[in-house]
């Protein structure tokens, strides 16, 4: 379920970077690295999985199914916390610069008056 979980991710990312020209400039290439490394690290594990229970690996309990997939969320909201962290101390589009300006000329503003 975590495999299936961050390739559909993946999948996503990946379109939103390849057909849109400011999610290039916002680094979703980025995301794509980190559900790209998720999806293999965990394709690895499933093939690990499956040469160890054979057949018994098609029929997972649902508990372990309902685990896998709030282990694949998790990850996934990790993966948009740090792409989020990245963005914001990266700044590719100048928001929070011009924020900051803004904020210091109104202050700038006020002191003049006093």
């Amino acid at each position: 379920m975590t495999l299936l979980i961050t390739v559909f991710a993946l999948v996503i990312s990946t379109v939103v970077w390849y057909t849109n020209e400011k999610a290039r400039k916002m680094k979703v290439g980025m995301l794509c690295f980190m559900f790209g490394g998720a999806s293999l690290m965990w394709l690895v594990d499933a093939i690990a999985e499956y040469i160890e229970l054979r057949a018994a690996y098609f029929t997972p309990a649902t508990e372990d199914m309902i685990n896998d997939a709030f282990l694949g969320f998790s990850v996934i909201a990790l993966a948009l916390v740090i792409w989020i962290a990245y963005v914001l101390i990266k700044d590719p589009l100048g928001v929070v610069r011009s924020s900051i300006a803004e904020q210091d000329a109104k202050r700038q503003v006020r002191e003049a008056k006093k």
